[in-house]
């Protein structure tokens, strides 16, 4: 297992929660527990975290880490299942704080067996929780052409979707898709026009994993959960890494922050307690010297909101 992990937006995220240490945490994407663990250092014996991950190797990790820390709970779940869990510990809106770190870890990508890599060859799974649906080698060898290329185009914003989806699907006619750096080849000479500094097959990949994973709707449920989660004055620190994700999690929080838009004429006032979150400050970037420690960290974007209404 690989544990080269450096945490994104470390410090900024843990202080969007505005840590009571009496309260009551989720790190609802462990990874390799960066957050977690500066969570618990702010935290007095008294409060509590639970962490979740959908990858069996990050709760491995987290296992042999935090077993030990009675103030924690690790449990295996796709955070699109967070209200359920919070039904289980019996903490709906009695939550202090959810932190999100969207996206594929740094683990995940250099653990070429994952698959996830266009540059490492290994087998072409990309999912994130290995134990349930399918992987991206069956759904590469049987979706439609139209199929992937609308996926591309959607989730990869892949301008050459079509002629790609096209490669793909002439080229696993002569020898089925099973490991990814094939798949990749495919991609590169399909692709006409290559941006700077970036690989031909990466809008692709992406594009791939996030539907493998059903990253964006499951985002979509976890956020609409967390308001419920959360206490009133609880916080959700999100971070995301590509304008979908962070375009899903803006418009979510200014939708919160300001209820149902009714229409001018109606004699109605706008009803304040529809209004659930307000955001806490503008949307934070990486520094120059965490992009220099950590290239991965150019594209991450972190938000924060504050519950202010049940």
């Amino acid at each position: 297992m690989l544990d080269n992990h450096i945490t994104v937006l470390l410090h900024e995220a843990v202080e969007g929660l505005n840590i009571n240490p009496e309260g009551i945490y989720i790190d609802a994407t462990f990874g390799r527990g960066g957050h977690s663990q500066l969570i618990l250092k702010q935290l007095s014996s008294k409060g509590r975290l639970i962490t979740i991950d959908k990858d069996i190797q990050a709760i491995e990790y987290a296992q042999k880490i935090l077993n030990n820390d009675p103030r924690v709970t690790i449990i295996h779940d796709s955070f699109a299942n967070l209200e359920k869990i919070a039904e289980q510990e019996n903490i709906v809106g009695k939550v202090n704080g959810i932190l999100l770190d969207l996206g594929v870890s740094s683990p995940q990508i250099d653990d070429a067996e994952r698959g996830f890599s266009f540059q490492n060859d290994g087998p072409l799974d990309m999912r994130m929780d290995t134990t349930k649906g399918i992987d991206a080698a069956t759904w590469i060898n049987t979706a439609s052409e139209e199929a992937m290329a609308n996926v591309f185009f959607e989730y990869g914003e892949e301008r050459y979707s079509r002629r790609i989806a096209k490669a793909i699907v002439t080229a696993r006619l002569i020898e089925p898709f099973t490991r990814t750096l094939p798949l990749a080849d495919v991609i590169k000479a399909a692709h006409p026009r290559w941006e700077k500094h970036h690989h031909p097959a990466t809008r692709c990949f992406q594009a791939i994993r996030i539907f493998i994973n059903g990253e964006l709707e499951a985002l979509n449920q976890v956020l609409e959960q967390a308001v419920k989660v959360l206490a009133v004055g609880g916080r959700l620190s999100v971070i995301s890494f590509h304008s979908l994700e962070d375009r899903v999690v803006k418009q979510f929080i200014q939708k919160q922050s300001k209820g149902e838009v009714l229409p001018r004429y109606l004699p109605v006032k706008q009803d304040m307690s529809a209004i659930k979150l307000k955001s806490i400050g503008k949307h934070i970037k990486p520094n120059d010297a965490e992009i220099v420690l950590n290239n991965r960290s150019r594209s991450a974007t972190l938000r924060v909101a504050e519950k202010i209404n049940e």
